[in-house]
């Protein structure tokens, strides 16, 4: 899995960029990475894996999540199921940036202040800004312009939103720390179905276990098991999306206990496997 820099290119005659991702998930790639560029990003329905910043968890029924500048952060096609329907913005901080005097934006300053942190707001939200997302994909000019201000008014005013990260995460611990996280990234994506043995992942890094344990903590605010958990909980949400049993789902991620199982999916997505799938049922 690459962990990379974005380099953003606006479209034609156009301040910012707009993209309408409509494609297989088979074709969409987890690639953790930053771009100076805020980012809305609005799943339209489906279910998958979002990881901002810090913050790591599942989304069901689509998603719609602000994501400040040069927050790392991977694309929301993660672990979700055909089909998977995305309206992507991404913009500079400097085009809506106004006199102070205009206090009209004082609420979208203050939203974009806290885009740091990420963002993530109701599908109440989602569904009535979703026929204005589909629009600025259509419009040009200073039309295009005028809607992602409307677009970003209607959101600076909305209570029902959720911050997914208590800190943020600067891109510097991206940049200096690349190499060593796409091994460790890479590694867990070929083999979180099979036994993993850490000493392994720190000798992968050239860390010694007790360093690796301190340099995976400091950098992603998690243990490495921890994040091993995480991932292969999201793994285990998606067979079950597929249909696949819960047997099949817990030894399919690498656990070979399903009590555990059960226990670590409790943990992480606040239900247990049983009662997650039955939700799908309803």
């Amino acid at each position: 899995m690459k962990v990379s820099y974005e380099n953003i290119n606006n479209d034609p005659d156009c301040s910012f960029r707009t993209l309408y991702i409509n494609l297989p998930v088979s074709m969409l790639r987890w690639e953790y990475h930053y771009h100076p560029e805020i980012e809305l990003v609005c799943v339209v329905s489906g279910n998958g894996s979002r990881h901002v910043g810090y913050h790591k968890s599942n989304f069901r029924d689509g998603d719609l999540v602000l994501i400040g500048s040069n927050v790392p952060h991977s694309g929301f096609g993660f672990n979700s199921i055909d089909p998977h329907e995305e309206i992507v913005i991404q913009f500079s901080e400097e085009i809506i940036q106004f006199p102070v005097k205009v206090k009209e934006l004082n609420d979208i300053r203050k939203m974009i202040a806290l885009s740091k942190f990420g963002i993530m707001f109701s599908s109440e939200t989602k569904n009535r800004l979703l026929p204005m997302l589909y629009e600025i994909l259509e419009m040009k000019d200073e039309k295009k312009y005028f809607q992602l201000l409307r677009i970003l008014a209607e959101l600076s005013v909305d209570k029902n939103h959720q911050l997914l990260n208590k800190e943020a995460m600067p891109h510097t611990i991206i940049t200096k720390n690349k190499e060593r996280l796409q091994t460790i990234f890479t590694y867990v994506e070929k083999n979180y179905d099979k036994d993993i043995d850490i000493v392994e992942v720190a000798n992968l890094t050239n860390l010694t276990l007790p360093s690796f344990c301190n340099f995976f903590k400091k950098t992603t605010k998690m243990t490495f098991t921890e994040f091993l958990n995480r991932y292969r909980i999201d793994k285990a949400c998606t067979m079950i999306l597929q249909g696949k049993s819960i047997s099949e789902c817990c030894y399919n991620t690498g656990y070979n206990n399903i009590s555990y199982f059960n226990r670590t999916f409790k943990k992480y997505v606040g239900k247990t496997p049983t009662e997650f799938n039955n939700e799908l049922i309803i």
